[in-house]
Order: C-alpha cells, then sequence, then structure tokens
C-alpha cells in the first residue's frame, strides 16, 4: 500500500480523544445564542465599560473600586484591544473556559471510574442550570471554574503518582490564577484538603500540597487585604437564611445519592472521594462566611458544580452496570436515554438563559431607545448613577446630550459610575433644560430610592416637567420629560 494512503487510512481510525466530545458539546451550548438578541445586563456592562478604558485607567480605578475584578479587567481590556468591543469578545472566553472545564471533568472522571464516567461527567456539565447562565457570562466565574478543574486534574495526577514537581508549580499556579480572578474560589483548597483526608494521603504528600497552596495563598493575600477596604461594594447582599440554602441542599443529595451509587470506599481515590468534597465544601464555607458577613453567592462557588458533574456520570456509570449484569442490552442503551431526557428536560430553561429576559436589565436596548427618542439640546439623567452605564457603553446612542448631573466622568474619578455634583446643583441644572431623558430602572427591577441626590432629581422632574414619552425594554426605562413651567416662575 502507498505509505501516503497507509497514514491517510490510520488517520482516519484513530478515535479523537474522549474529552473531546464534552468539548465540543460545551462550545456547542456556548455558541447557540451567544448575542442574546444582542443584550447585554448590568454586571456584564461593568466588564464592557471598564475594558475600554486604557490600562493605566485602569489602575487607577483598581485603587477605589472593584481591585477584587482587576486581573479579569485586565485580560478584557486586551481582548477588546485586540478583537474590539461586542458580546463575541465579551462572552467567548468564559465558553472556551467551561469547554475546558469539560475537558477536565472528562479526564477526572475516565481516569477514576472509567470511560462512561468520565464522557457523562462532561456531558453534563454543560447542562447544569447555573453553569448554562455563566457560560454565556462576562465576568470571570467560568474561567475561575476553568482554573478550578484545572487544579483538580493536576491533583489527582498527583495522587495517582503521574506528577512531578512541575505538577506541583502547575497546580500552584493554578490557584493562584483562580484566586486572582475572585479570591472567594481558594475555597477550593478546603475541598481539595478533604479528598486528601478521604483518600489518606501521606504525610510527605501533605507537606508538598500545603506547600503549594501556601504559595497561592501567600500570592492572593495582598488582594484579599486590599479587597477589604472596598467592602462596601458587596454590602448588598442580603443574610443568609434557610430559604438561600434549598437550591444547595437539593444540589448536595443529588450528589450524595450519585456517590453512594458508586459505592465510595474510605482510604481510596475515587469520584466521589473527588466530587463530593469539591460540591459540598465550598458551599457550606460559603455559608459560613456569611454568617459572619453576607457573601452568599452561587456564582461564588460555581467551580462547585464540577463536583456534581463527575458525580452524576460516576453514578450514572455505576446504575447502568449494574442494569448491565441482569441486562445486558437494556444497559447500553441507559446512558443515551437518560441525557436525551435530561436536554428535552432542561431545554426550557436553556431556551429562557439565552434569552434578554434571562437577566435583569439590557442596557444596549435602552442606549438604541435614546437614540430613537433624542432630540439637539437634550439633557439626561440617571437615577441611580450606576445606570450611566448605559451611555458608557453606548456612548454613541448619547452623543449630544448634556448629563447634567455629572460632575466628574468615570475615568475621571477612577470609579464605575462618575461623581454627581451636589442636589442643589443638580436641581439648578435640570431648571435649565427644555427637555431631559430619564434613564431608570423598569418597576420590577427598580429600588426604592436613598441617594439625596436622586430624590431631587425625582422631585424636579415631577414638580416642574410633564411626561411626554415613557418607554420599558428589558428591565430598563426611558421616560421623556418636558418643561412644565417657564424658567422664570420656577425661580
Amino acid at each position: 500500500m502507498n505509505p501516503w494512503k497507509a497514514a491517510a487510512v490510520a488517520f482516519l481510525r484513530r478515535r479523537p480523544p474522549l474529552w473531546s466530545v464534552p468539548v465540543v458539546w460545551t462550545l456547542a451550548l456556548g455558541l447557540w445564542g451567544l448575542s442574546r438578541q444582542d443584550s447585554v445586563w448590568r454586571d456584564e456592562a461593568a466588564t464592557w465599560q471598564v475594558a475600554l478604558r486604557s490600562a493605566a485607567d485602569i489602575g487607577h480605578m483598581l485603587g477605589r473600586v472593584d481591585v477584587v475584578h482587576g486581573l479579569y479587567y485586565l485580560l478584557m481590556h486586551g481582548l477588546f484591544t485586540c478583537f474590539g468591543p461586542g458580546t463575541t469578545t465579551l462572552r467567548l472566553p468564559s465558553v472556551l473556559a467551561m469547554a475546558v472545564a469539560a475537558a477536565c471533568v472528562t479526564v477526572i472522571g475516565r481516569r477514576l471510574a472509567g470511560a462512561r464516567a468520565g464522557l457523562v461527567g462532561g456531558l453534563a456539565l454543560g447542562l447544569v442550570p447555573a453553569v448554562q447562565f455563566y457560560l454565556q457570562e462576562g465576568r470571570p466565574y467560568a474561567l475561575i471554574t476553568a482554573g478550578a478543574g484545572l487544579s483538580t486534574l493536576l491533583l489527582v495526577t498527583l495522587l495517582q503518582g503521574r506528577g512531578r514537581t512541575p505538577h506541583w508549580a502547575a497546580y500552584a499556579a493554578a490557584l493562584l490564577v483562580c484566586g486572582l480572578l475572585n479570591w472567594l474560589s481558594l475555597l477550593i483548597l478546603p475541598a481539595h484538603a478533604a479528598t486528601l483526608v478521604w483518600a489518606r494521603a501521606t504525610p510527605a504528600f501533605l507537606r508538598r500540597w500545603a506547600a503549594a497552596s501556601a504559595v497561592a495563598v501567600a500570592g492572593v493575600l495582598p488582594l484579599i487585604l486590599f479587597s477589604r477596604r472596598q467592602s462596601g461594594q458587596v454590602s448588598w447582599i442580603p443574610p443568609l437564611t434557610w430559604h438561600m440554602m434549598i437550591g444547595p441542599a437539593v444540589l448536595l443529595a443529588i450528589g450524595a445519592l450519585c456517590a453512594l451509587l458508586s459505592r465510595p470506599r474510605a482510604g481510596r481515590l475515587s469520584v466521589a472521594a473527588v466530587g463530593l468534597p469539591l460540591l459540598a465544601v465550598p458551599h457550606l464555607a460559603l455559608a459560613a462566611l456569611s454568617l459572619v458577613r453576607p457573601l452568599f453567592l452561587d456564582r461564588y462557588v460555581l467551580f462547585s458544580m464540577l463536583g456534581l458533574a463527575l458525580l452524576i456520570g460516576a453514578g450514572l456509570s455505576a446504575a447502568a452496570a449494574a442494569l448491565g449484569s441482569r441486562f445486558p442490552r437494556a444497559s447500553s442503551w441507559l446512558v443515551p436515554v437518560v441525557v436525551t431526557a435530561a436536554v428535552v428536560a432542561l431545554l426550557p430553561q436553556a431556551l429562557a438563559k439565552r434569552s434578554p429576559a434571562s437577566r435583569v436589565d439590557d442596557v444596549l436596548a435602552a442606549a438604541a431607545d435614546v437614540r430613537r427618542v433624542k432630540r439637539p439640546g437634550d439633557a439626561v439623567v440617571f437615577i441611580p448613577a450606576a445606570r450611566r452605564d448605559t451611555a458608557l457603553v453606548s456612548p454613541d446612542a448619547f452623543a449630544g446630550l448634556r448629563d447634567v448631573a455629572l460632575r466628574e466622568t468615570p475615568v475621571e474619578s477612577r470609579t464605575l459610575k462618575g461623581e454627581e455634583t451636589d442636589p442643589a446643583r443638580i436641581r439648578s441644572a435640570m431648571l435649565a433644560q427644555r427637555r431631559i431623558l430619564l434613564i431608570t430602572d423598569a418597576p420590577g427591577a427598580a429600588r426604592p430610592l436613598s441617594a439625596e441626590r436622586d430624590k431631587a432629581k425625582t422631585a424636579v422632574l415631577e414638580e416642574y416637567f410633564t411626561v411626554v414619552r415613557d418607554e420599558q425594554v428589558r428591565g430598563r426605562r426611558l421616560t421623556v420629560y418636558e418643561r412644565l413651567r417657564p424658567a422664570g416662575a420656577a425661580a
């Protein structure tokens, strides 16, 4: 046979690696409806407007706000510079990162419970509702999940005796990057510690793990200490309640059931030894921290879904093996049937999470309305000031409008929303206008006014202006006001 033809036949017969299937699956889920009908909500708007700044301006801002996301903002600044701003540039890193996480789940599951467990686990990760939400999110949580997956895979590799010093260095580096993306991701360390105890790691191994972990923590510690000065940014998080623990409790119950199906044994490295601590410990640790300061948000421990996916893969594989002992033909259909049923059952949620209504609001929709209704000489007011993100993401839509309450731009003030002038000056500036566009939250998403500046804006509009147009779209509200009284009467 011709050697070239022989090489081609050998290439065609070669099977692709098992992890490639979940990677393609996760990429397909992530690219499906990636733009969410060209919508961007307020959290992503923060990423967008900061990424548009220079690296120096980002550094200046981090000294005052959002230092916990500094590394992510710099990464997105680089991507926006290279590829331009847009929903694809904003969200594609999360899609790619979650595909890496799916590959890690597949490899871990295959090593510890067989190819079927690895494949099902990798596919299951992309179907988890929380993962589907952040799979297409312009925030760092999917990247953290990928880093957590890599660090867990490296730990398994080392526990199996396959790793060397470079693997320890890579493990510490993965933890460090995760911690710099959000230091609460270091809650993976007690989960890994529980795995080591379960697997009865040797004292020498424990010492090396402690050293690698200490290096990562030491690298993140300055960020932890500095971010405490900005703790007011999470003051909106509500105190922990039992109701908030219902969702995690359901996930833990599912994970525990799957672990029981795989019949774990103490002293043995298994999917249960890796997956159950990874699922349970971060949730419990975050709940404990929230008793001191409210911090309980599922996105902070999104990486725990790696443990759930591993457990689902092992549990379903064990169920198929048990069924195969009695019904060999039926066992081969169990996994495809269950996966198909899961896809069908979760399809409504998948569709919902890819719609603009899945998020609180849409800054781009509000900007499009402004572009359509604005007139030369109009002024614009934002209530609260954070709604200025609409203008920061779409400055062209607001060209020609005067932001009458603004004293310093976000870049000048080194903040996310800029600095507004005092209530008296805001009142005077508004009274000098004939037409004002108000950007605020739709009633369903609005909160009671607390800032004196916002109360002053509302009072002036209600007393001296009349509504000539009022539109609500995707969680944002655009109201057009025209002057009711002449300027002399107002004085």
